[in-house]
């Protein structure tokens, strides 16, 4: 249930409980449904079991081994179940997150299908602002998925936010604001409206506000024998807009029918640091100008 991974994004794959119900389009062929019925050791759908002690021993090994200095090992939670999970106990959950705050060499990769759950589901003493070392996920799989859940996304504090577009079932069109960093504030002395589209070489004296926006995102086709197929296009307009908005993007798979060549496509995040996101008010009129970084 922990091990080092195979997923090539990420270091280590925990997994503090498994089961999990399908709840997207992205669930028809869960992996993860496979495995349960492969091993017996839950009903899908049903049924959700905590793993191990041993197991969760295993995150504080990796933290331990984590060097002071240099790259932070990356651990995906979870790849057989959702963190953020109606059907499950909030004392496992609870305990996952002390387990977090026990490992602060690691960066936890929380990746949810339930992205509404997250804030009443965080401990009260967090104050609905996520740990430093935690990077919170979505998993968008259509158009209709990333219009509901990213702006929720946005809305919770976190040190990075990172979609997973997986298994990419349509064309996504990701709202510019949704990949923007900045806002630009006017000064109240200035009386040109259009001083903001200056780019850098702004004509008054206002200020560049930092805003919450998607740091990194995933993407990758169906795989197995009954995978839907992805059209290329829908991956490429990804990665573009991601590099216009200086965006990191990842190009999981694709399979051979549809994209032999997808690894021509691939770049991995390693600009993306940990960094302290404050609780951010919405721009007010005439603050609207977003300048995005490049």
């Amino acid at each position: 249930m922990a091990e080092n991974s195979s997923i090539e994004w990420t270091d280590h794959t925990f997994n503090p409980w498994v089961g999990c119900t399908k709840i997207s389009p992205g669930c028809d062929h869960c992996y993860a449904e496979g495995w349960a019925k492969r091993s017996g050791l839950v009903t899908w759908g049903a049924d959700r079991r905590r793993t191990s002690a041993a197991n969760w021993r295993k995150p504080l090994k990796w933290s331990s081994a984590a060097p002071d200095n240099g790259p932070r090992p990356r651990v995906f939670c979870a790849s057989l179940a959702d963190v953020f999970d109606n059907e499950v106990p909030q004392a496992w959950r609870d305990d996952l997150f002390d387990l977090i705050l026990q490992t602060q060499r690691l960066d936890w990769l929380l990746l949810t299908k339930r992205i509404g759950n997250v804030e009443r589901m965080l401990p009260p003493a967090w104050d609905g602002i996520l740990p430093q070392n935690v990077w919170l996920g979505i998993s968008v799989v259509n158009q209709e998925e990333a219009d509901r859940d990213i702006p929720k996304l946005l809305r919770v504090p976190a040190a990075v936010r990172f979609l997973s577009c997986e298994p990419l079932l349509s064309h996504i069109l990701l709202d510019p604001d949704w990949l923007c960093r900045e806002y630009f504030t006017h000064s109240e002395e200035c009386d040109n409206d259009l001083c903001a589209l200056n780019g850098d070489e702004y004509s008054c004296v206002g200020k560049v506000v930092q805003q919450p926006s998607v740091d990194w995102v995933i993407a990758g086709g169906e795989s197995g024998p009954n995978a839907r197929p992805m059209d290329p296009q829908w991956a490429e307009k990804l990665r573009v807009d991601c590099q216009t908005a200086g965006v990191a993007f990842f190009m999981k798979q694709g399979s051979q029918a549809n994209w032999p060549n997808f690894k021509e496509f691939e770049s991995f995040p390693e600009a993306i640091r940990v960094r302290e996101w404050p609780r951010i008010a919405e721009p007010q009129p005439g603050e609207q100008n977003k300048v995005c970084t490049k």
